[in-house]
């Protein structure tokens, strides 16, 4: 498996997303690849400013595996990031949040029994089909989620792509055209 990891810049994760598909072509094989974004504040966007939407729209074309979000929000902020991924990733989708966000000393406050129960509600909810922990986390962290998942049957449903162009800057573009004669 090949992991694309904490995304602030979606151009570098395409030249990442390339050169994997010049290393499958090349080498012929073919290996899963999950890709993680990484959403900066509570505006919703990428450092470099894409929308969540924006930024499955740009790697969607690899067809990953898995899609998901990670780092620096903690699991209470990252929630309508990922629902929003959630709803229009059609693939797999992963989550693992900070353990809160950090304090002034560069820690994290949140704990194994806080943070649990936030990811075993994204899974009830169907908003992801696997989870874990980023900054933070501890074993004792990833215990008590592996716990807390551990009797949720899968909800999330794949959804069908549309069937209709999806282009994407920091905001997603879609063109629903009517076949006009």
């Amino acid at each position: 498996m090949i992991f694309v990891e904490t995304i602030f810049d979606t151009l570098n994760a395409k030249a990442a997303l390339f050169a994997i598909d010049v290393f499958f072509e090349e080498y012929k094989v073919k290996l899963p690849v999950v890709i993680s974004g990484t959403i900066v504040d509570m505006s919703g966007r990428t450092l470099s400013g894409q929308t969540t939407e924006a930024f499955w729209i740009s790697v969607s074309h690899s067809k990953p595996l898995c899609v998901g979000l990670n780092c620096a929000l903690g699991p209470d902020q990252m929630r309508p990031f990922m629902t929003r991924l959630s709803n229009c990733a059609t693939t797999y989708t992963h989550a693992y949040p900070n353990a809160g966000l950090p304090n002034a000393m560069g820690g994290y406050d949140m704990g194994p029994k806080d943070m649990a129960p936030h990811l075993r509600s994204w899974a009830v909810d169907g908003l992801v089909n696997m989870v874990g922990g980023c900054c933070g986390t501890t074993p004792d962290h990833i215990k008590a989620i592996a716990e807390a998942v551990a009797d949720v049957k899968p909800a999330r449903k794949i959804p069908e792509p549309p069937n209709y162009m999806r282009l994407s800057g920091l905001e997603p573009l879609v063109s629903l055209s009517i076949g006009l004669f």
